[in-house]
């Protein structure tokens, strides 16, 4: 079943890096997954399957890059008291065997963000390592690169999208730029909702060996997209843009574009009323796979044009967690405002299915993108395993009265204490010390050889078998934590490198998987 996710994939492969590693955001082919097997069950709270971890002095968002021997990640600057934003970012460099750490380097932005956001945050960005090079990116208004001892080559005063995932394409770096700035308070305003083309959201291409603007797009990004490279049948280089989303985005008509990655030209483009583009887009057998409201669309990769539709909310099978026992229902699953449907970024595309976490319920969902099979399993909201010597709690969802009671981003064992390691609140949005379902911006899911791993806000990674005949209780190898409930706030994607699983909370760096060879 592994074979399933090699074809077609987007290989940043250089002399300079090993088959092993993880040098960006999305893994060397771009999409999340790589072919070996990683460590299926672990517990930081017991202590249980961890090969290191180190304490940060700050909070950070970045999933780790490896490249060999070095581990790449960002954390905000110290604060000395509670804090709700901030603009400057450290870029770190550890040995990933180790946890020893290398190098520390600071980059300063221009505008504060508000800290921890549930939707990004300064270093949310994942770092891009070409084998003799890395890059981060401080969403505040700078990129910076490296050479991997930590000497200065270039820097760019340039704002960015805070859920870019750089990526490179051959020797250029490719990532989200944005033009139009945050408020004092880090949050994004809605008076920009009818700017011309110049303030648009767009793609961009920087030559990595000087940082100099290879292209631009003109067809318009959303903010909050997740656009990772592809490789089509034919060999041409690409990626999936989306526009539409929340907080008034100027880019227009909403809707999809085919970009090519040699020079930033747009494709084609298909216009989506209402579109929420805040997710990733894959192409499978040549055809473009996502979610529009409560819709999975597959879309025509060479024209643009829809050739199938199927319902995720009407009539689908739910496998559900009713009086402590399992059964299996068919239901619809309860619409949402401004069609969200499910929990912006949570989908991936893993062989033939094309999963995803619902906005309205801790469902996780899957699409059959070949016969349109729709499938659901009921998730605990949060494992509450709070110390080593106290029972495991699972919350499960309470379906609210009417509209009384907490929904679904409100219930929790154990709140986000959204502390750092220093005991300092660094919080700029009340809604991160919710549950991490529904209303947030979700790390993606990523995949090890069989298994896929989903990691939630609150600390909670399920570990599922990705292409389970039925997606019921036996799909699911894991659930494990990040750091006791409360405490182990996380927005970043797990990487996998060299038979090893890294995540990065608000308070650790972790290294997963028993002794290096």
């Amino acid at each position: 079943m592994r074979a399933l996710l090699i074809p077609l994939t987007f290989a940043v492969l250089t002399s300079a890096l090993n088959a092993g590693d993880w040098p960006q955001g999305a893994g060397t082919s771009g999409d999340f997954s790589t072919s070996e097997p990683a460590p299926l069950s672990w517990s930081v709270v017991r202590d249980e399957n961890i090969t290191w971890k180190i304490t940060l002095p700050e909070s950070g968002q970045s999933p780790a890059v490896i490249v060999g021997d070095r581990l790449f990640f960002s954390t905000n600057k110290e604060v000395t008291a509670d804090t709700p934003r901030g603009s400057d970012i450290v870029a770190w460099c550890v040995n990933a065997k180790t946890g020893e750490i290398l190098w520390q380097r600071p980059i300063a932005g221009k505008y504060p963000l508000r800290l921890s956001g549930c939707f990004s945050d300064s270093t949310s960005p994942p770092a891009v390592c070409d084998g003799e090079r890395v890059v981060f990116i401080n969403t505040s208004g700078t990129i910076a690169c490296f050479d991997l001892d930590g000497g200065p080559l270039w820097t760019k005063e340039i704002l960015t999208a805070g859920r870019t995932l750089p990526f490179l394409v051959d020797d250029l770096l490719v990532f989200t730029r944005q033009i139009y700035p945050p408020n004092p308070d880090g949050n994004f305003p809605h008076t920009y909702a009818d700017s011309p083309v110049a303030m648009w959201t767009q793609l961009q291409a920087l030559n990595l060996a000087d940082g100099e603007v290879a292209w631009t797009t003109t067809c318009g990004v959303n903010m909050g997209c997740h656009i990772l490279p592809e490789v089509l049948s034919d060999g041409r280089k690409v990626a999936i843009v989306g526009r539409g989303g929340g907080h008034g985005p100027p880019e227009k008509p909403d809707g999809i574009s085919l970009i090519d990655l040699n020079d930033g030209s747009t494709d084609w483009s298909l216009p989506l009323e209402g579109f929420m583009a805040t997710m990733s887009f894959r192409v499978r057998n040549d055809q473009v796979h996502l979610f529009d409201g409560g819709e999975h669309l597959s879309v025509d990769v060479s024209n643009g044009r829809i050739v199938n539709r199927v319902s995720i909310l009407d009539d689908v099978s739910v496998r559900r967690q009713i009086d402590g026992k399992r059964v299996t229902k068919t239901e619809s699953i309860p619409d949402a405002k401004k069609g969200r449907m499910i929990t912006q970024g949570s989908n991936l595309l893993v062989g033939l299915w094309h999963y995803f976490r619902s906005y309205t319920r801790p469902y996780l969902g899957r699409v059959n993108v070949d016969n349109g099979k729709v499938e659901y399993l009921e998730l605990p909201l949060q494992l509450g395993r709070e110390s080593a010597t106290k029972t495991d709690e699972f919350l499960w969802f309470v379906e609210p009265i009417g509209k009384k009671g907490p929904g679904i981003h409100q219930q929790t064992i154990v709140p986000n204490e959204v502390k750092n390691s220093r005991g300092f609140v660094v919080m700029g949005d009340k809604r991160s010390a919710g549950s991490g379902w529904g209303h947030i911006a979700s790390a993606s899911p990523s995949v090890a050889g069989d298994h896929l791993y989903v990691p939630v806000m609150n600390g909670t990674v399920y570990v599922l078998k990705w292409d389970a005949p039925v997606l019921d209780e036996d799909a699911v190898v894991a659930i494990n934590d990040l750091g006791p409930a409360g405490s182990a706030w996380t927005r970043a994607s797990l990487s996998f490198a060299h038979g090893h699983a890294y995540a990065h909370t608000i308070r650790e760096l972790i290294c997963i998987g028993g002794t290096f060879p």
